[in-house]
């Protein structure tokens, strides 16, 4: 598929998506209300430190970005550079807005466009591996948290046929198996450096868990009585679940899955609601302005 007819298929799953977003939010619109007073009534200190949360996850990604490379990056620019895509990424889809920022930058810390890509690769490789190990590892720590969905079992068996799906298409295509080959090498590059396998997994850990933090805090806040490995686990499986829908920053898919895993886990309609809002406040749309302001003045000054 060419590139063109592949923006005009994003372009379109992504509108049907928000439109079908759009129709739900009108169709619960007293629920949402409902949702929006009970976050102004929220408690502050709670809110504070998922708010605290969110600013950290941004150290994290650039944490994870510069143990992806072996180039030393220049660090302030850098944790602002993330700042900056995770602000671009809420306006394309599928992720894109990040990694045209990050490849944007790393070309101009002086690594070629292939080395860039791939190292964007690698770590958005490690960072769905890093989901899916901490959903696993969720599971065995705490057996009960199955339970507050019936429907994990049935979409845990969508997993392997994905990636059979995937192994099957690796297979067939000559161009992605030089691709899986590239960065197989480009990873077992990374872990020849201890502190560059630390960077990058590391980050990668911290970053799933503190945006875990953020909906748990405002779990808290809202009074919510949940386990926490259950509001973390409907966090993780969200969060898998929005990155099959390429749209801006999750949008519709992201806020859907995480109402849907939170009311299974046992949270009142209303206020799953208004902990996805609570979330998304912090970690999309606070941020977007400054964060689009912050992409401006790195273009500005050729840091991008």
């Amino acid at each position: 598929m060419s590139g063109g007819r592949r923006l005009y298929w994003q372009a379109g799953i992504t509108l049907a998506v928000l439109v079908a977003a759009v129709g739900m939010l009108a169709a619960h619109r007293a629920m949402l209300d409902s949702g929006t007073d009970q976050l102004a009534a929220a408690d502050e200190e709670w809110l504070l430190l998922a708010c605290l949360a969110a600013v950290a996850t941004w150290g994290c990604a650039a944490v994870a970005q510069q143990g992806a490379v072996a180039e030393r990056l220049p660090r302030g620019r850098l944790v602002a550079a993330q700042f900056a895509a995770s602000a671009a990424n809420h306006v394309l889809p599928a992720g894109a807005g990040a990694a045209a920022v990050n490849l944007r930058f790393l070309t101009k810390c002086g690594l070629s466009t292939r080395r860039s890509a791939t190292a964007l690769a690698v770590k958005a490789a490690v960072g769905g591996f890093v989901r899916c190990v901490l959903g696993v590892a969720l599971l065995l720590a705490s057996p009960g948290t199955v339970r507050f969905s019936a429907h994990v079992p049935k979409a845990l068996l969508l997993l392997p046929v994905a990636a059979g799906a995937l192994v099957l298409a690796v297979a067939l295509s000559r161009r992605l198996r030089r691709a899986a080959a590239q960065a197989l090498a480009d990873v077992r590059d990374v872990h020849r450096s201890r502190a560059r396998a630390c960077a990058l997994w590391g980050g990668s850990v911290a970053f799933a868990l503190l945006h875990a933090g953020v909906v748990v805090a405002v779990v808290h806040a809202l009074g919510l009585a949940l386990p926490t490995s259950h509001v973390v686990m409907a966090y993780l499986v969200a969060s898998g679940a929005a990155a099959l829908l390429p749209t801006p920053g999750g949008l519709g898919s992201l806020d859907a899955a995480l109402a849907l895993a939170l009311t299974s886990a046992g949270a009142p309609g209303q206020t799953a609601i208004a902990v996805v809002l609570g979330y998304r406040l912090l970690t999309g749309w606070l941020p977007m302005a400054p964060g689009l302001l912050v992409l401006g003045l790195l273009a500005r000054r050729s840091a991008l």
